[in-house]
């Protein structure tokens, strides 16, 4: 099993980021972003750890689980790639599926903005999820990296040296 909530946010994001991140070449160290976006995570709702609970899935970890509410919460920076946000948090809804946590629900966190998602897993999400599953699988299989893509993002991506220098 090669997929993770990591690597399905990634296929949302960029294959390339995707092939590296699963062969283990990480970048987000040098990155101001994903510095800032951890601080954020790290500093807000301090209080929430007394609550929620930090759930370990194997590949993958919700940072934040209510099991009185069975609710999962993520924070993140920004809403510019809610996209990938949703598709990680339904990923996480999915897994609690498959170890029979039925009706969960999730919340994304956007502080910065004061704006919260809520994230549900339906029939139609249950199907993308398996499919992005087939999906991460083909791409981590693949031999070579895949070509570069240049994206509007790109430019905050923490393999962006590695992409355009």
């Amino acid at each position: 099993m090669t997929h993770s909530a990591t690597l399905i946010s990634y296929l949302h994001l960029c294959h390339r980021k995707l092939w590296l991140h699963a062969r283990h070449i990480r970048m987000e160290h040098n990155s101001d972003t994903v510095a800032e976006g951890k601080l954020i995570g790290e500093t807000t709702y301090q209080r929430r750890a007394q609550k929620w609970k930090e759930l370990n899935l194997g590949h993958s970890k919700i940072d934040h689980y209510d099991p009185q509410t069975n609710t999962i919460r993520e924070v993140k920076k920004s809403t510019k790639l809610e996209h990938a946000h949703v598709a990680q948090v339904q990923y996480y809804l999915y897994l609690l599926e498959k170890r029979g946590i039925q009706g969960a629900t999730g919340l994304i966190e956007y502080p910065k903005q004061r704006k919260t998602r809520e994230v549900v897993l339906d029939e139609v999400s249950r199907r993308e999820v398996v499919g992005w599953i087939a999906e991460v699988e083909r791409i981590t299989q693949l031999s070579n990296c895949p070509d570069l893509v240049k994206k509007s993002y790109c430019r905050s991506c923490s393999f962006y040296d590695f992409c355009f220098v």
